[in-house]
Protein backbone atom coordinates (compact mmCIF):
# COMPACT_ATOMS: atom_id res chain seq x y z
CA UNK A 1 0.00 0.00 0.00
CA UNK A 2 1.58 3.28 -0.99
CA UNK A 3 2.60 5.75 1.45
CA UNK A 4 -0.16 8.68 1.89
CA UNK A 5 0.65 11.77 -0.33
CA UNK A 6 -0.67 14.31 2.46
CA UNK A 7 -1.44 14.73 6.00
CA UNK A 8 -3.57 17.80 6.24
CA UNK A 9 -4.55 19.67 9.38
CA UNK A 10 -1.68 18.87 11.32
CA UNK A 11 -0.64 21.36 14.13
CA UNK A 12 3.04 21.77 15.52
CA UNK A 13 4.68 19.87 18.38
CA UNK A 14 5.64 23.34 20.13
CA UNK A 15 1.94 24.11 20.40
CA UNK A 16 0.48 20.84 21.81
CA UNK A 17 3.05 20.59 24.68
CA UNK A 18 1.73 24.56 25.44
CA UNK A 19 -1.75 23.06 26.02
CA UNK A 20 -0.32 20.22 27.91
CA UNK A 21 1.60 22.14 30.19
CA UNK A 22 -1.17 22.86 32.94
CA UNK A 23 -2.51 19.15 33.02
CA UNK A 24 -1.83 16.77 36.32
CA UNK A 25 0.14 13.96 35.77
CA UNK A 26 -1.89 11.05 34.18
CA UNK A 27 -4.28 13.08 32.81
CA UNK A 28 -5.20 14.00 29.06
CA UNK A 29 -7.53 16.17 27.45
CA UNK A 30 -10.85 15.85 25.19
CA UNK A 31 -9.77 17.26 22.35
CA UNK A 32 -7.90 15.08 19.20
CA UNK A 33 -4.58 16.44 17.75
CA UNK A 34 -3.06 15.72 14.51
CA UNK A 35 1.20 16.15 14.71
CA UNK A 36 3.57 14.90 11.99
CA UNK A 37 7.29 14.47 12.13
CA UNK A 38 10.34 12.00 12.47
CA UNK A 39 10.72 9.40 15.19
CA UNK A 40 13.93 9.71 16.49
CA UNK A 41 13.37 7.38 19.52
CA UNK A 42 11.48 4.08 20.45
CA UNK A 43 11.17 2.16 23.90
CA UNK A 44 8.61 -0.81 24.84
CA UNK A 45 6.92 -1.40 27.88
CA UNK A 46 4.50 -4.59 27.29
CA UNK A 47 1.67 -3.52 25.58
CA UNK A 48 2.73 0.55 25.47
CA UNK A 49 5.41 1.57 22.68
CA UNK A 50 6.61 4.80 23.31
CA UNK A 51 8.14 7.02 20.36
CA UNK A 52 9.96 10.34 20.35
CA UNK A 53 8.59 12.46 17.53
CA UNK A 54 10.60 15.81 16.27
CA UNK A 55 9.16 18.42 14.33
CA UNK A 56 10.87 22.00 13.48
CA UNK A 57 9.32 23.43 16.72
CA UNK A 58 10.29 20.50 19.00
CA UNK A 59 9.88 17.02 20.59
CA UNK A 60 6.86 15.15 22.01
CA UNK A 61 6.40 11.59 23.47
CA UNK A 62 3.82 9.61 21.68
CA UNK A 63 1.74 7.32 23.83
CA UNK A 64 1.11 4.01 21.90
CA UNK A 65 -1.09 1.41 23.72
CA UNK A 66 -1.37 -1.23 21.09
CA UNK A 67 -4.66 -2.38 22.26
CA UNK A 68 -5.93 0.81 20.77
CA UNK A 69 -3.30 1.33 17.91
CA UNK A 70 -2.76 -2.01 16.99
CA UNK A 71 0.63 -3.08 16.14
CA UNK A 72 3.28 -0.08 15.83
CA UNK A 73 4.95 -1.09 13.07
CA UNK A 74 7.94 2.02 12.83
CA UNK A 75 11.40 2.63 12.46
CA UNK A 76 13.68 4.90 13.54
CA UNK A 77 13.74 7.75 11.16
CA UNK A 78 10.50 7.17 9.76
CA UNK A 79 8.02 10.00 9.29
CA UNK A 80 4.53 9.45 10.51
CA UNK A 81 1.17 11.04 11.26
CA UNK A 82 -0.68 10.55 14.16
CA UNK A 83 -3.74 11.39 16.16
CA UNK A 84 -4.54 11.51 19.46
CA UNK A 85 -5.10 13.76 22.68
CA UNK A 86 -2.51 16.03 24.00
CA UNK A 87 -1.93 14.02 27.63
CA UNK A 88 0.50 14.91 30.53
CA UNK A 89 2.38 10.74 31.38
CA UNK A 90 2.57 9.57 35.27
CA UNK A 91 5.99 10.86 35.23
CA UNK A 92 4.82 14.64 33.98
CA UNK A 93 6.52 13.94 30.08
CA UNK A 94 4.11 15.86 27.81
CA UNK A 95 2.80 13.14 25.30
CA UNK A 96 0.42 12.54 23.06
CA UNK A 97 -2.20 9.69 23.60
CA UNK A 98 -2.12 8.00 20.23
CA UNK A 99 -5.24 6.61 18.54
CA UNK A 100 -4.20 6.28 15.35
CA UNK A 101 -0.81 6.24 13.28
CA UNK A 102 0.49 5.90 9.87
CA UNK A 103 3.92 6.07 8.42
CA UNK A 104 4.05 9.10 5.70
CA UNK A 105 7.75 8.13 4.77
CA UNK A 106 9.86 5.43 5.62
CA UNK A 107 13.91 5.54 6.26
CA UNK A 108 15.74 3.47 4.92
CA UNK A 109 19.51 4.67 6.08
CA UNK A 110 20.85 4.11 9.54
CA UNK A 111 20.62 7.02 11.78
CA UNK A 112 23.49 8.43 13.67
CA UNK A 113 23.75 8.23 17.26
CA UNK A 114 20.10 9.74 18.36
CA UNK A 115 21.16 10.02 21.65
CA UNK A 116 24.58 12.26 21.04
CA UNK A 117 23.48 13.57 17.53
CA UNK A 118 25.61 14.07 15.03
CA UNK A 119 28.62 15.56 16.30
CA UNK A 120 31.08 14.98 13.38
CA UNK A 121 31.97 18.39 11.93
CA UNK A 122 32.61 17.55 8.56
CA UNK A 123 29.57 15.31 7.71
CA UNK A 124 27.54 17.85 9.83
CA UNK A 125 28.70 20.44 6.47
CA UNK A 126 28.55 17.87 4.33
CA UNK A 127 25.57 16.13 4.85
CA UNK A 128 23.38 19.08 6.27
CA UNK A 129 20.06 17.30 6.26
CA UNK A 130 21.62 14.68 8.71
CA UNK A 131 22.72 17.88 10.71
CA UNK A 132 19.32 19.33 11.06
CA UNK A 133 18.00 16.11 11.48
CA UNK A 134 19.58 15.11 14.76
CA UNK A 135 20.79 17.96 15.66
CA UNK A 136 18.12 20.29 17.49
CA UNK A 137 20.17 23.21 18.30
CA UNK A 138 21.39 23.41 14.10
CA UNK A 139 17.39 23.52 13.65
CA UNK A 140 17.21 26.46 15.97
CA UNK A 141 20.03 27.96 14.38
CA UNK A 142 19.06 28.62 10.65
CA UNK A 143 15.38 29.53 12.27
CA UNK A 144 17.23 31.83 14.17
CA UNK A 145 19.12 32.79 10.64
CA UNK A 146 15.30 33.71 9.19
CA UNK A 147 14.17 35.56 12.00
CA UNK A 148 17.20 37.81 11.73
CA UNK A 149 16.86 38.43 7.86
CA UNK A 150 12.73 39.16 8.52
CA UNK A 151 13.67 41.73 10.77
CA UNK A 152 16.13 43.35 8.87
CA UNK A 153 13.41 43.41 6.06
CA UNK A 154 10.78 44.65 8.35
CA UNK A 155 13.22 47.49 9.57
CA UNK A 156 14.10 48.57 6.28
CA UNK A 157 10.57 48.39 5.00
CA UNK A 158 9.15 50.35 7.45
CA UNK A 159 11.34 53.18 7.36
CA UNK A 160 10.59 53.50 3.24
CA UNK A 161 13.41 51.44 1.68
CA UNK A 162 12.00 49.49 -1.36
CA UNK A 163 13.65 45.63 -1.69
CA UNK A 164 14.69 45.24 -5.30
CA UNK A 165 16.83 42.59 -7.31
CA UNK A 166 19.72 43.32 -9.19
CA UNK A 167 21.82 41.25 -12.15
CA UNK A 168 24.06 38.13 -10.20
CA UNK A 169 25.50 37.74 -13.53
CA UNK A 170 27.33 40.95 -14.80
CA UNK A 171 29.18 41.92 -17.81
CA UNK A 172 31.54 43.53 -15.50
CA UNK A 173 32.27 43.37 -11.85
CA UNK A 174 32.93 46.31 -9.74
CA UNK A 175 32.00 47.71 -6.22
CA UNK A 176 34.32 46.53 -4.05
CA UNK A 177 38.22 45.14 -4.60
CA UNK A 178 38.04 41.00 -5.22
CA UNK A 179 39.10 38.12 -7.73
CA UNK A 180 35.33 37.55 -9.51
CA UNK A 181 33.74 33.90 -10.62
CA UNK A 182 33.85 34.21 -14.44
CA UNK A 183 31.52 31.91 -16.43
CA UNK A 184 30.10 31.97 -20.55
CA UNK A 185 26.98 33.12 -22.48
CA UNK A 186 27.09 30.99 -25.05
CA UNK A 187 23.84 33.04 -26.69
CA UNK A 188 25.82 36.15 -26.11
CA UNK A 189 29.34 34.98 -26.86
CA UNK A 190 30.34 37.27 -23.86
CA UNK A 191 32.02 35.97 -20.40
CA UNK A 192 30.29 37.10 -17.22
CA UNK A 193 30.75 37.72 -14.04
CA UNK A 194 29.16 36.44 -10.77
CA UNK A 195 29.16 39.63 -9.14
CA UNK A 196 31.39 40.85 -6.29
CA UNK A 197 28.84 43.12 -4.73
CA UNK A 198 25.40 44.81 -5.95
CA UNK A 199 26.69 48.05 -5.56
CA UNK A 200 27.04 49.71 -8.85
CA UNK A 201 23.49 48.77 -10.01
CA UNK A 202 21.77 50.24 -6.46
CA UNK A 203 22.97 53.46 -7.62
CA UNK A 204 21.39 53.29 -10.59
CA UNK A 205 18.44 52.93 -8.93
CA UNK A 206 18.96 56.14 -7.03
CA UNK A 207 20.01 57.92 -10.20
CA UNK A 208 16.19 56.91 -11.54
CA UNK A 209 14.57 57.89 -8.50
CA UNK A 210 13.47 55.47 -6.49
CA UNK A 211 15.42 57.18 -3.42
CA UNK A 212 15.90 54.36 -0.89
CA UNK A 213 16.33 50.95 -2.05
CA UNK A 214 18.02 47.67 -0.43
CA UNK A 215 19.02 44.14 -1.85
CA UNK A 216 19.74 41.11 0.55
CA UNK A 217 21.09 38.41 -2.21
CA UNK A 218 24.22 36.45 -2.68
CA UNK A 219 27.75 37.57 -3.65
CA UNK A 220 30.44 35.59 -4.81
CA UNK A 221 34.23 36.38 -4.58
CA UNK A 222 37.31 33.42 -5.96
CA UNK A 223 39.25 34.02 -3.12
CA UNK A 224 40.63 32.42 0.36
CA UNK A 225 38.27 31.00 2.75
CA UNK A 226 38.21 31.25 7.01
CA UNK A 227 36.08 31.28 9.79
CA UNK A 228 34.57 34.46 8.34
CA UNK A 229 34.97 34.36 4.82
CA UNK A 230 33.09 32.32 2.15
CA UNK A 231 33.43 32.38 -1.75
CA UNK A 232 29.57 31.90 -1.75
CA UNK A 233 27.64 35.01 0.71
CA UNK A 234 24.31 36.72 1.78
CA UNK A 235 25.25 40.70 1.54
CA UNK A 236 22.37 43.22 2.31
CA UNK A 237 23.61 46.65 0.97
CA UNK A 238 21.36 49.41 1.02
CA UNK A 239 21.36 53.60 -0.55
CA UNK A 240 20.05 56.12 0.67
CA UNK A 241 19.77 60.17 -1.08
CA UNK A 242 19.64 62.80 1.19
CA UNK A 243 21.25 61.55 3.22
CA UNK A 244 25.90 61.21 4.33
CA UNK A 245 27.68 58.32 6.13
CA UNK A 246 27.15 60.24 9.46
CA UNK A 247 23.59 59.08 8.95
CA UNK A 248 24.18 55.71 8.04
CA UNK A 249 26.42 55.48 11.34
CA UNK A 250 22.91 56.02 13.20
CA UNK A 251 20.72 54.06 11.10
CA UNK A 252 23.32 51.06 11.49
CA UNK A 253 23.31 51.47 15.04
CA UNK A 254 19.30 51.11 15.31
CA UNK A 255 18.84 48.64 13.31
CA UNK A 256 21.15 46.10 14.83
CA UNK A 257 19.59 46.82 18.44
CA UNK A 258 16.45 46.31 16.98
CA UNK A 259 17.24 43.23 15.32
CA UNK A 260 19.37 42.11 18.54
CA UNK A 261 16.12 43.07 20.94
CA UNK A 262 13.16 41.31 18.18
CA UNK A 263 15.22 37.95 17.66
CA UNK A 264 16.71 37.56 20.92
CA UNK A 265 14.86 39.99 23.27
CA UNK A 266 18.07 41.65 24.37
CA UNK A 267 20.98 43.08 22.76
CA UNK A 268 24.08 41.60 24.76
CA UNK A 269 25.20 38.50 22.99
CA UNK A 270 28.44 36.47 23.39
CA UNK A 271 30.88 35.79 20.64
CA UNK A 272 34.31 34.54 20.38
CA UNK A 273 34.78 34.44 24.35
CA UNK A 274 33.82 38.07 24.60
CA UNK A 275 30.50 39.68 25.90
CA UNK A 276 29.42 42.84 23.65
CA UNK A 277 26.06 44.77 24.45
CA UNK A 278 25.04 45.86 20.93
CA UNK A 279 22.94 48.90 22.52
CA UNK A 280 23.48 52.08 20.92
CA UNK A 281 25.55 54.41 20.77
CA UNK A 282 28.56 52.08 19.68
CA UNK A 283 32.01 53.92 20.15
CA UNK A 284 33.17 56.45 17.24
CA UNK A 285 37.38 55.48 16.44
CA UNK A 286 38.51 57.13 13.47
CA UNK A 287 41.23 55.41 11.49
CA UNK A 288 44.15 57.30 11.31
CA UNK A 289 43.90 57.92 14.66
CA UNK A 290 43.44 54.40 15.93
CA UNK A 291 47.10 53.47 13.98
CA UNK A 292 48.59 57.27 15.65
CA UNK A 293 47.98 54.81 18.60
CA UNK A 294 50.21 52.07 18.02
CA UNK A 295 52.59 54.23 16.24
CA UNK A 296 51.78 52.99 12.79
CA UNK A 297 50.46 55.89 11.37
CA UNK A 298 52.73 57.05 7.94
CA UNK A 299 51.86 57.65 4.69
CA UNK A 300 56.09 56.95 3.64
CA UNK A 301 55.35 53.01 1.77
CA UNK A 302 59.15 51.92 3.00
CA UNK A 303 58.74 53.63 6.52
CA UNK A 304 55.64 50.96 7.07
CA UNK A 305 56.75 48.06 5.51
CA UNK A 306 59.72 48.33 7.81
CA UNK A 307 57.57 49.14 11.23
CA UNK A 308 55.38 46.12 10.17
CA UNK A 309 58.38 44.19 9.41
CA UNK A 310 59.78 44.90 13.09
CA UNK A 311 56.89 43.64 14.44
CA UNK A 312 56.73 40.22 12.75
CA UNK A 313 54.38 40.97 10.29
CA UNK A 314 55.18 39.26 6.72
CA UNK A 315 54.27 41.85 3.99
CA UNK A 316 55.83 40.05 0.86
CA UNK A 317 52.14 39.93 -0.68
CA UNK A 318 51.85 43.66 0.29
CA UNK A 319 53.10 45.52 -3.09
CA UNK A 320 52.25 49.07 -2.19
CA UNK A 321 51.06 51.87 0.52
CA UNK A 322 47.44 50.97 0.35
CA UNK A 323 48.08 47.41 0.84
CA UNK A 324 50.20 48.17 3.91
CA UNK A 325 48.17 50.52 5.59
CA UNK A 326 45.04 47.94 5.38
CA UNK A 327 47.27 45.34 6.41
CA UNK A 328 47.87 47.27 9.02
CA UNK A 329 44.87 47.71 10.43
CA UNK A 330 42.96 44.36 9.71
CA UNK A 331 46.44 42.94 11.80
CA UNK A 332 46.89 45.50 14.73
CA UNK A 333 43.59 47.44 15.10
CA UNK A 334 40.61 45.26 14.22
CA UNK A 335 41.03 42.45 16.65
CA UNK A 336 40.94 44.74 19.33
CA UNK A 337 37.22 46.06 18.50
CA UNK A 338 35.57 44.53 21.03
CA UNK A 339 32.62 46.54 22.03
CA UNK A 340 30.45 47.71 18.88
CA UNK A 341 32.57 50.40 16.89
CA UNK A 342 32.65 52.74 14.18
CA UNK A 343 35.62 53.78 12.46
CA UNK A 344 35.85 56.15 10.02
CA UNK A 345 37.78 58.57 8.16
CA UNK A 346 39.81 55.75 5.41
CA UNK A 347 42.15 56.99 3.12
CA UNK A 348 40.82 57.63 -0.16
CA UNK A 349 43.45 54.95 -1.59
CA UNK A 350 40.91 52.37 0.11
CA UNK A 351 37.80 54.19 -1.19
CA UNK A 352 37.42 54.58 -4.60
CA UNK A 353 33.15 54.91 -4.10
CA UNK A 354 33.34 57.49 -1.44
CA UNK A 355 33.30 61.31 -1.31
CA UNK A 356 36.07 63.12 0.56
CA UNK A 357 36.04 64.67 4.05
CA UNK A 358 35.83 68.45 3.29
CA UNK A 359 38.25 69.19 6.35
CA UNK A 360 41.14 66.70 4.57
CA UNK A 361 40.60 65.79 1.11
CA UNK A 362 43.07 62.57 1.67
CA UNK A 363 40.07 60.69 3.97
CA UNK A 364 37.46 59.88 2.78
CA UNK A 365 33.45 59.83 4.42
CA UNK A 366 33.86 56.01 5.15
CA UNK A 367 33.30 53.82 7.59
CA UNK A 368 33.57 50.63 8.83
CA UNK A 369 31.48 48.89 11.59
CA UNK A 370 33.00 45.62 14.26
CA UNK A 371 31.78 43.90 17.52
CA UNK A 372 33.89 41.49 19.33
CA UNK A 373 37.08 41.90 16.38
CA UNK A 374 34.69 40.69 13.84
CA UNK A 375 34.21 43.44 11.06
CA UNK A 376 30.28 43.40 9.83
CA UNK A 377 30.26 45.85 6.92
CA UNK A 378 31.30 48.76 5.18
CA UNK A 379 29.46 52.44 4.58
CA UNK A 380 30.66 55.88 2.73
CA UNK A 381 29.13 58.93 1.46
CA UNK A 382 28.80 58.24 -2.18
CA UNK A 383 30.85 60.42 -5.35
CA UNK A 384 27.82 61.77 -7.22
CA UNK A 385 29.82 63.17 -9.79
CA UNK A 386 30.61 61.85 -13.13
CA UNK A 387 33.95 62.92 -13.49
CA UNK A 388 35.66 62.57 -9.98
CA UNK A 389 33.83 58.93 -10.07
CA UNK A 390 35.82 57.78 -13.56
CA UNK A 391 39.30 59.58 -12.11
CA UNK A 392 38.85 57.20 -9.20
CA UNK A 393 38.11 54.55 -11.44
CA UNK A 394 41.34 55.53 -13.84
CA UNK A 395 43.48 55.67 -10.50
CA UNK A 396 42.04 52.16 -9.36
CA UNK A 397 43.27 50.62 -12.72
CA UNK A 398 46.60 52.54 -12.36
CA UNK A 399 47.13 50.94 -9.14
CA UNK A 400 45.64 47.72 -8.76
CA UNK A 401 46.26 46.87 -12.52
CA UNK A 402 42.86 45.66 -12.87
CA UNK A 403 39.90 45.88 -14.96
CA UNK A 404 38.62 49.16 -16.16
CA UNK A 405 35.81 50.42 -14.41
CA UNK A 406 32.09 50.71 -15.42
CA UNK A 407 32.03 53.45 -18.23
CA UNK A 408 27.54 53.04 -17.79
CA UNK A 409 27.68 53.43 -13.99
CA UNK A 410 29.39 56.83 -15.14
CA UNK A 411 27.17 57.55 -17.74
CA UNK A 412 24.38 57.27 -15.07
CA UNK A 413 25.77 59.52 -12.75
CA UNK A 414 25.88 62.05 -15.75
CA UNK A 415 22.21 62.48 -15.19
CA UNK A 416 23.16 63.59 -11.78
CA UNK A 417 22.76 61.48 -8.38
CA UNK A 418 21.20 63.06 -5.51
CA UNK A 419 23.91 63.45 -2.29
CA UNK A 420 23.51 59.13 -1.40
CA UNK A 421 25.24 57.42 1.76
CA UNK A 422 25.60 53.30 0.94
CA UNK A 423 26.08 50.63 3.33
CA UNK A 424 26.98 47.35 2.80
CA UNK A 425 26.40 44.44 5.67
CA UNK A 426 27.33 40.81 5.94
CA UNK A 427 24.42 38.83 6.84
CA UNK A 428 26.50 35.72 7.49
CA UNK A 429 28.61 37.91 9.57
CA UNK A 430 25.33 38.91 11.44
CA UNK A 431 24.07 36.07 12.00
CA UNK A 432 27.67 34.72 13.38
CA UNK A 433 27.64 37.17 15.81
CA UNK A 434 23.91 37.01 17.42
CA UNK A 435 23.96 32.77 17.64
CA UNK A 436 27.55 33.08 18.88
CA UNK A 437 28.82 31.01 16.03
CA UNK A 438 31.91 30.86 15.53
CA UNK A 439 32.72 30.09 12.10
CA UNK A 440 30.68 31.42 9.37
CA UNK A 441 30.19 28.01 8.16
CA UNK A 442 28.00 26.83 10.89
CA UNK A 443 25.47 29.84 9.96
CA UNK A 444 25.35 28.55 5.86
CA UNK A 445 23.28 25.76 5.12
CA UNK A 446 25.30 24.59 2.70
CA UNK A 447 29.35 26.59 3.02
CA UNK A 448 31.35 25.58 0.46
CA UNK A 449 33.94 22.42 0.98
CA UNK A 450 37.29 20.90 -0.37
CA UNK A 451 36.52 16.90 -1.83
CA UNK A 452 35.97 14.68 0.67
CA UNK A 453 38.27 14.56 3.71
CA UNK A 454 39.63 17.77 3.59
CA UNK A 455 37.48 20.38 5.51
CA UNK A 456 38.11 24.30 4.71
Amino acid sequence: MPAPKRFPDRGEIAAVRVEIEPLESGSELAEVRRLAGRVLARRELGKLVFLDLVDRSGRIQLLCDTSRTGAVEVRLGDVVGVTGKPAKSRRGEPSLAVDSLEVLASNRSPLPDTFHGLTDVETRYRKRHLDLLMNEESRELFLLRARIVTAVRGYLDAEGFVEVETPVLQPRYGGAFAHPFVTHSKELDADLYLRIATELYLKRLIVGGLERVYEIGKDFRNESISYKHQPEFTMLEWYEAYADYSDTMERIETMVERVALEVLGATVVMFRGHEVDLKRPWRRLGFVESLEELELWTRDEQELRAWLTERGVDTDADRDWTQLIDHAFSHFVEPSLIEPSIVFGHPTELSPFARTMEEDPSLAERFEFFAAGLELGNAYSEINDAETQQRRFDEQLERTEGVPGDPDYVEALSYGMPPTSGLGLGIDRLAMLLSGSETIRDVILFPALRTQGQIL
